[in-house]
């Protein structure tokens, strides 16, 4: 059974850094893309980054791009958060893609598992 539980989440000042974390179990990690996605109230689920299986390539939305770092480590998937900002307000949620070595994608439509997400609020 795929788990996948997400943490780290909080209240930081802008301009400060959070490291999120993903726990998963269920599957192997290294097979499968991860896909981090946010969703501030009254917006779309949006793509802030993905990993692919194997390669480990790395994708970022473009309002992350030099601020967010995406990694992983056995079982658990990272987001290093810096330089935070107010917009960088929202649920932060991780989803795993089922398909065998699949690559790295931005849509939440491409992934089939998904964590109940962590609360990211960035304000003074």
């Amino acid at each position: 059974q795929v788990q996948i539980v997400e943490s780290g989440g909080g209240l930081v000042q802008p301009g400060g850094s959070l490291r999120l974390s993903c726990a998963t179990s269920g599957f192997t990690l290294d097979h499968h893309a991860i896909g981090w996605f946010r969703q501030a109230p009254g917006k779309e689920r949006e793509g802030v980054s993905c990993i692919s299986s194997s390669t480990g390539s790395t994708l970022y939305g473009d309002s992350v791009k030099g601020r967010f770092t995406i990694s992983r480590d056995k079982n658990t998937v990272y987001l290093q958060m810096n330089s935070l900002k107010p917009e960088d307000t929202a649920v932060y949620y991780c989803a795993v893609d089922r398909g065998f070595g699949s690559s790295c994608a931005m849509g939440f439509w491409d992934y089939d598992y998904w964590g109940q997400g962590t609360q990211v609020t960035v304000s003074s």
